[in-house]
């Protein structure tokens, strides 16, 4: 694939635009400029008559609030789109209001992060979306390429580097040489799995029933994988399903790690299946290097202590792991030449 001369013109502004197309965030990188957008990828509507009433931050605050004639949904599952129609709206605004801000003359060329496990049909779906939202041209990068890119591992070297992309709702392990996949697994099991559990949890032990948005609160308050320092509490509030009075329970992080303990198990299984495929020479590479950790998954406490001690291996998280993604999309858009070859077509 020849990659486009792009940014012809220096008079131009650059129109070059990176979207880490997640299941729980969207965000966007410009070009010269870094990420200038990180909304939630929710959007609010009208039953009725599909009239989009709230998009990013404004339709998550929506989340579990709504009367019967409006519906706070996430048009993305497991990382592939879900809803056409509404991914497409979602996008439509998010790139709007970016090419709006930034006076683009040209519609934009876009670099879309997709999970690698993605189907030529979820490919279609991407590109369709991206295309009708405004964009001229559009390009695929696999999230754990686009991560180790971010992470600044050195993916274009003959050496293998390992990195595990954990996202809302999916978890991405890849082993990467030479600006390629060698092997990886990806599994649908992410933090919308942990926010699931521990509502059932709830349900079950406290008879409360709680939101996504409080089951979330609670993950990153005082969830972890494994013991790491001094244990937690929190109110959780809910409806009493006996009494269906509203009530406060105080949740400890012991029993929440016990809540989750499923899903976290389920990633570290995906990560010694991703190490028994690994050619040995790439795997005696990982153990000289480590694996590098990314995504909102990975600021679960203690899940790079349990994986340490699950693998023999040195895990590390990366400063900002949210962001790792798109990152490192936007270091594809800043040095083309040097990573055209991981761009799917």
């Amino acid at each position: 694939m020849r990659w486009p001369k792009w940014n012809v013109g220096k008079l131009l502004p650059a129109n070059e635009i990176a979207v880490d197309l997640g299941t729980s965030n969207t965000l966007i990188y410009v070009k010269g400029e870094g990420i200038v957008l990180n909304e939630p990828s929710v959007v609010a509507m009208e039953r009725s008559s599909n009239k989009v009433k709230g998009i990013g931050l404004e339709a998550k605050r929506m989340l579990g609030r709504t009367p019967d004639g409006i519906i706070a949904v996430r048009p993305l599952k497991d990382g592939v789109i879900a809803d056409f129609d509404v991914t497409e709206k979602m996008l439509r605004y998010f790139l709007s209001s970016i090419i709006a801000k930034h006076f683009f003359r040209v519609k934009p060329k876009v670099v879309v992060c997709v999970p690698s496990g993605i189907t030529e049909v979820e490919k279609r779906a991407v590109r369709d979306s991206a295309m009708s939202a405004g964009a001229k041209e559009v390009y695929m990068v696999a999230e754990p390429m686009a991560a180790a890119i971010g992470v600044g591992l050195p993916v274009e070297t003959p050496t293998g580097n390992m990195v595990i992309d954990i996202g809302g709702g999916t978890t991405e392990i890849a082993v990467i040489a030479l600006s390629g996949i060698v092997s990886d697994t990806s599994i649908r099991t992410g933090g919308d799995e942990m926010d699931q559990a521990i509502v059932q949890f709830m349900r079950k032990n406290y008879n409360l029933l709680i939101g996504e948005p409080t089951a979330e609160s609670i993950k990153i308050q005082i969830g972890s994988a494994a013991p790491v320092g001094e244990e937690q509490e929190m109110d959780a509030k809910g409806r009493d399903l006996v009494s269906g009075i509203p009530k406060v329970v105080r949740a400890h992080s012991s029993e929440i790690r016990e809540a989750i303990q499923e899903p976290i198990q389920q990633i570290v299984d995906a990560v010694r299946r991703a190490l028994e495929i690994t050619p040995p020479e790439l795997a005696s590479d990982i153990v000289d290097r480590g694996i590098v950790m990314a995504g909102g998954g990975a600021l679960i406490r203690g899940l790079d202590v349990l994986l340490s001690q699950e693998t023999s291996l040195p895990i590390r998280v990366d400063e900002d792991p949210l962001t790792c993604v798109v990152r490192g999309t936007g270091r594809i858009l800043d040095d083309p030449e040097k990573y055209r070859t991981v761009l799917m077509t």
